[in-house]
């Protein structure tokens, strides 16, 4: 069984460069570069997108009014995103260093890069900001807690969970009481190996 997971992630390791290299591909198409974690456009591409940007009164216009009634709504979720962000980045600087567990690179989660795209308008970036924020500030919560399971509880549960995390595969089967008393110790030390 465990060769049968190894040979599962191999292909999934596979499969990611593979999307990894069609990506570098479109970045290609779309002529841009990356440096310093900013991005540019060649010039003409440039001049094509900002001809395509919905200008901000136009765009004001155009929207839904509920959308703009319940825009508030949306954004008072940067107060509960505030409290967690600050709360994992405590949490993981007092604790995993006592339980030996590497931190989790916040800026590997947290990309904010639309604001460089020519054809969103101040608002659009402002909305790209926040989905950024938040869906990154998750997937960093969502790394800090497998870290955490893998160290206190690597137990796969008796039924299938949903969009288990990368870590998931690796751990314990349910019920097998006598591997999880073996190789806890040498999974809690295997955080490079499951990534």
């Amino acid at each position: 069984m465990p060769h049968q997971i190894d040979e599962l992630i191999r292909r999934i390791k596979e499969l990611e460069e593979e999307l990894e290299a069609e990506l570098k591909q479109k970045r290609e198409e779309f002529q841009f570069s990356i440096e310093k974690k900013r991005v540019r456009f060649a010039e003409e591409v440039a001049r094509q997108q900002k001809r395509l940007k919905t200008g901000l009164v136009h765009y004001l216009l155009q929207s839904r009014p509920l959308n703009i009634i319940t825009a508030p709504i949306i954004y008072f979720g940067f107060i509960p995103f505030g409290m967690l962000d600050l709360f994992l980045s405590l949490y993981q600087a007092f604790c995993f260093p006592i339980y030996g567990i590497p931190k989790v690179k916040r800026g590997e989660y947290l990309v904010f890069d639309r604001e460089d795209l020519p054809y969103l308008n101040v608002i659009e970036k402002f909305n790209c900001f926040y989905c950024s924020y938040g869906n990154g500030l998750f997937a960093y919560a969502r790394e800090i807690a497998a870290r955490t399971e893998q160290y206190w509880c690597p137990i796969k549960h008796a039924r299938r969970i949903k969009a288990a995390h990368d870590r998931y595969p690796r751990f314990f089967e349910f019920g097998d009481a006598e591997s999880y008393s073996k190789g806890l110790e040498r999974l809690r030390k295997e955080y490079d190996k499951i990534k």
